[in-house]
């Protein structure tokens, strides 16, 4: 008897609900990630300016990187975050269309970003294997371009559930997380740019 008065009086409690915004698991999880693939890039960096320290001769090797490419390429992947951003605006505003519009964009930058990197890449006169500066070289911006693609392969779904409205006003958190993703990865190119492209000019 006191089992059914019990069911009947916890029947009309409402369900729990997870945690969302920067309480949840997700958030907290992305943190830890980014975290982590800090500590990576930061040891590689760091590898990279030690070595650089270290080393008598010419650096790099054959010569002043070009900066097009790579200047062209900060400016495009930037701009996809803005679009990134943009995409969460519209969502919270329930603007759908706008935000599937805005994802897109983002989305095709990014994939033009891979295609100017690996048109540099092949453009180059060295390899990974011609010296140790080609060897940190294709390392750092090899690594950073698995993220890249990574991170594109995370905006595709968002974009997926975007468009079928899986979003909203208040749903919107692993939206807010996936962005996190894709401006971690602009901020390292950042880095990687004055590493690798300024650098070399100013040392």
């Amino acid at each position: 008897m006191a089992d059914i008065t019990d069911d009947a009086v916890n029947a009309d409690r409402p369900l729990p609900i997870g945690t969302s915004g920067r309480h949840s698991g997700g958030w907290w999880g992305m943190w830890m990630l980014i975290a982590t693939e800090a500590a990576l890039f930061g040891y590689l960096i760091f590898s990279y300016l030690y070595l650089f320290s270290q080393g008598g001769g010419k650096w790099p090797p054959d010569g002043l990187p070009k900066m097009g490419p790579a200047l062209f390429n900060t400016a495009v992947l930037l701009t996809s975050s803005v679009f990134v951003v943009l995409c969460e605006h519209a969502v919270k505003r329930e603007r759908r269309r706008l935000a599937v519009f805005w994802m897109s964009i983002a989305i095709v930058l990014g994939a033009l970003f891979v295609g100017v990197q690996l048109k540099e890449w092949h453009d180059h006169p060295y390899g990974p294997a011609s010296h140790l500066y080609g060897s940190l070289y294709f390392t750092i911006t090899g690594f950073h371009m698995l993220h890249v693609m990574a991170g594109l392969i995370v905006l595709a779904v968002l974009l997926t559930w975007t468009a079928l409205g899986f979003f909203d006003d208040r749903r919107h958190t692993v939206l807010t997380i996936g962005g996190m993703y894709w401006h971690f990865v602009d901020i390292v190119w950042l880095l990687i740019f004055t590493t690798l492209y300024i650098s070399p000019y100013v040392l």
